[in-house]
């Protein structure tokens, strides 16, 4: 039980399970092999290969040199935690420096759109509510798309099995999409002419369903906005209000700015790189 525990709360600071059991073994504090380690945690040679590297990089062990094989030993834990808490410094530091260039950029923006003359096109749009005209709005940039479209969602309602034809087309033409799914299971799908509440296993195949028609995929546990990305121009955010009385809870804000979008690419793709292939999710569950 405490292993379990102790493997959740590595999760809940950026660790992937893999990591945290190897972290774990690790901290025997002996000198062991990499046979050793994959014996005691289960884990395929060539992920933990990558880790043990990860970890040598990172400074959370050393690599042992034997006169026939390499070894690893876990560093100070402390020494570890003073490493840890100078990267997530440095990240948090970033990030809100990020946001912060990101909302200045909005802000005059914003402004902008509020005093211009008459003929320039508008940067920034804010479409509430559930209505055709937030719907045609998508369907308009899915169109208009000819190189790339980035997204990060988290699937809801009830999702079929289908690829549209706009899909199709965009496909055709050799359009690339790359979407990062929330791990979640709030979505229902159609079995028998019913709609009913998706399973593990309803995911992975629906994932694996978007890869066959063209999409590249990643699966992720963070909290991910709802955010699309297309031809690197156009930037569409879809902010659901959280207020038990708002009468629009759907909104979506279009925004037009080059620096802005790649201010969300950038984001997109830290996201991506953290995030799982459904093969790793697979093996994850099993």
């Amino acid at each position: 039980m405490i292993q379990k525990e102790l493997i959740e709360k590595f999760k809940s600071l950026g660790f992937k399970e893999y990591e945290a059991k190897v972290f774990l073994v690790l901290l025997r504090g002996t000198p062991m092999s990499a046979t050793e380690i994959a014996n005691e945690t289960k884990i395929i040679r060539n992920s933990l290969y990558d880790i043990l590297k990860s970890f040598a990089e990172r400074g959370y062990c050393n690599q042992i040199e034997t006169s026939s094989i390499l070894q690893y030993q876990i560093i100070e834990p402390q020494v570890i935690l003073d490493k840890i808490e100078r990267e997530f410094n440095e990240s948090n530091r970033s990030r809100i420096s990020t946001l912060k260039d990101t909302f200045k950029t909005i802000q005059e923006q914003y402004s902008s759109t509020l005093n211009k003359g008459p003929g320039i096109e508008e940067s920034v749009e804010l479409i509430r509510g559930f209505n055709k005209h937030r719907v045609a709005k998508y369907i308009d940039l899915v169109k208009n798309a000819k190189i790339e479209i980035l997204g990060m969602n988290r699937l809801r309602g009830i999702v079929t099995e289908e690829l549209s034809d706009l899909g199709k087309k965009f496909f055709e033409s050799g359009g690339v999409v790359k979407y990062i799914y929330r791990i979640s299971l709030d979505f229902k799908i159609m079995k028998n002419g019913k709609a009913v509440n998706a399973q593990k296993e309803d995911l992975i195949r629906l994932c694996e369903m978007f890869e066959r028609n063209g999409e590249q995929v990643r699966l992720t546990n963070a909290n991910i906005p709802n955010v699309g990305i297309f031809d690197g121009k156009i930037v569409l955010i879809n902010v659901t209000s959280n207020l038990p009385n708002a009468k629009n809870k759907q909104s979506d804000l279009i925004i037009k700015n080059t620096d802005f979008v790649d201010n969300m690419r950038d984001m997109f793709n830290y996201y991506w790189e953290n995030a799982m292939t459904i093969k790793q999710y697979t093996d994850k569950l099993d």
